[in-house]
């Protein structure tokens, strides 16, 4: 049975975090979180932050799965970027289509866009599914200055 992607709700939250924390703690993450980042995004997701937004994934009626996609502009491209910022499906329910179905709404919902993400090299089975739909590798070196409170 196919998924269905829908807005994060405050009733989510402690699902969602629970799934942060498994994310976070796995090979698909260079970093570790924290408890205070994992409330602090999902409090954008819900909030009125207008530079992400948090999705979950229902199947059945239980949650599988979230998304927290960033938006902004490629000037590269001329149009609006969405960052695929996390993307992660409970074990049980991978390999089943969701994480792609999830790109394929994204693409419905967001017709004239470029999409990015970040994928660990060593995370096969992610690149694999990427790949699949339409993904490629972009030669940039990343760099990141943090500014903190």
């Amino acid at each position: 049975m196919a998924a269905h992607y829908r807005m994060m709700e405050e009733r989510d939250r402690n699902g969602v975090i629970g799934m942060m924390r498994v994310f976070y703690a796995s090979d698909a993450v260079s970093t570790n979180g924290s408890e205070e980042i994992f409330e602090r995004d999902f409090s954008a997701c819900v909030g009125d932050c207008p530079f992400v937004e948090g999705y979950v994934f229902i199947r059945d009626n239980e949650t599988v799965g979230y998304s927290m996609v960033s938006k902004t502009y490629s000037t590269e491209c001329g149009r609006l970027t969405l960052w695929l910022e996390d993307l992660y499906i409970r074990d049980g329910f991978r390999g089943e289509g969701i994480g792609g179905g999830f790109i394929a709404f994204l693409e419905d919902k967001y017709p004239k866009r470029l999409i990015r993400l970040e994928v660990e090299k060593e995370n096969l089975r992610a690149l694999k599914v990427y790949r699949k739909h339409g993904f490629t590798e972009i030669s940039y070196l990343e760099m990141i200055k943090h500014a903190f409170d």
